[in-house]
């Protein structure tokens, strides 16, 4: 009896092959490009603690934000950002910041 051996798949080819995760490779990737158009509009001092979070089917996108004086500045900044998505061609009816400390590390 022959034995089969399968060759790997790396990561990207087992995702492409998922509808499932092939959608959520999408969002990540879809997010990531959003935090790169708003990143120049951030204060420089807030950069660090603001992630990319989900994109959601209704239209926003949410961001995750270390603490809540994070949260604070950007909903001031949230018109600013939507007008800068906008400009780039994202599809962003409203911007929701959920705050998510960073994991402590020790």
């Amino acid at each position: 009896m022959a034995i089969l051996r399968k060759t790997p798949k790396t990561m990207q080819q087992a995702m492409s092959e998922s509808p499932t995760l092939a959608r959520l490779m999408r969002m990540a990737g879809e997010s990531a490009a959003r935090l790169e158009v708003i990143h120049p509009l951030l204060p420089v001092a807030l950069r660090k603690a603001v992630r990319a979070g989900p994109v959601e089917e209704d239209g926003t996108w949410c961001l995750l934000v270390a603490h809540a004086a994070a949260a604070a500045k950007l909903r001031q900044l949230a018109p600013a950002l939507l007008a800068a998505l906008r400009s780039k061609g994202h599809a962003v009816d409203h911007i929701r910041f959920k705050i998510q400390p960073p994991e402590a590390r020790g």
